[in-house]
């Protein structure tokens, strides 16, 4: 049995967005994915592990790590690895390495998303938050808007004036409120538990894309934007039940489970689109297994290509 071990910075120069988003779009071809998610805990320190199975693509098991005391220790917090399984016969492929399949999983899930929703010309991007998935999508952006310039607006400034130090073509933005509204796409990605991005602000047009939220207390956007968009997600399943962007509204009855517009499974159904240059879309990246299964098959190919 020859088995593939796929190192971050090894793998990483054979890929490409547009290459993802190709192989994203044909996942969701394939029958749905059966998901599941599992927990074990030892007071501060988790270990989450994740599988999905599709039909005609495979299996992929991805376990992570989170020991928040790492970093005294000079070690990361967060390490963990992703198993890809054969779909005929269940034998293990590759083992891939955890960082490479989030980062290329979490931020292709948006840009898809944004590739299909936001206007053609949007040319004026911001991006809240100055971590290290805020700087993925200054690439993966750049990179499907050539020509677009880019604000990034951050809590601690200082990160945001340290990252816009290295593009040539991006601001720090000081005022939340006034990049929001001369911005033709705003993405999040933060880890903020109240919302940062406020209906009101909304202008027509617009392409609202959230990544940070991933518990039930965390929100990146009010109400109002909830109720004054056209909602999208990636899947229903793993996102309306489980995320507090799109639970709580729901709860409340702000919006109902039905407003969700469509998911990635809708795309071949012409369902998953922007109808009118006025709408406001916003997107929901919830991530979930069955990408990290998608992108990770792609990465396993691209790597047997090389």
């Amino acid at each position: 049995m020859n088995v593939e071990l796929i190192p971050y910075d090894k793998a990483e120069p054979l890929l490409d967005w547009v290459g993802l988003m190709e192989a994203l779009e044909a996942g969701h071809k394939l029958p749905r994915a059966q998901i599941t998610d599992s927990f074990l805990y030892r007071g501060n320190d988790t270990v989450l592990s994740r599988a999905a199975w599709i039909d005609g693509l495979g299996i992929a098991v991805k376990t992570a790590t989170i020991f928040p005391g790492n970093p005294a220790c000079n070690k990361p917090s967060i390490n963990g690895a992703l198993n890809l399984y054969g779909d005929r016969d269940g034998v293990l492929e590759a083992i891939v390495d955890f960082h490479l399949v989030t980062k290329w999983k979490t931020v292709g899930d948006s840009l898809l998303a944004a590739r299909l929703l936001a206007r053609p010309q949007s040319s004026c991007i911001l991006i809240v938050g100055a971590g290290n998935v805020a700087h993925a999508l200054y690439e993966a952006y750049a990179s499907a808007f050539p020509g677009a310039r880019f604000m990034v607006w951050n809590r601690t400034p200082e990160k945001a004036e340290a990252m816009a130090a290295k593009y040539d073509n991006m601001l720090v933005a000081t005022d939340l409120e006034t990049v929001v509204r001369l911005a033709d796409i705003v993405t999040c990605a933060t880890m903020s538990t109240s919302a940062l991005i406020k209906g009101e602000w909304l202008q027509p047009g617009q392409h609202i894309d959230l990544i940070g939220a991933y518990r039930p207390d965390m929100r990146e956007a009010d109400d109002e934007a909830l109720r004054r968009a056209e909602v999208f997600v990636d899947a229903r399943e793993t996102v309306l039940e489980h995320i507090g962007e799109l639970r709580d509204p729901i709860a409340s009855g702000v919006i109902k489970a039905e407003d969700v517009k469509a998911d990635f499974y809708d795309i071949n159904e012409g369902l998953f689109c922007r109808n009118s240059d006025q709408d406001i879309t916003l997107f929901k990246n919830g991530g979930g297994a069955h990408l990290d299964l998608m992108t990770s098959r792609y990465i396993l190919d691209k790597w047997r290509q090389r």
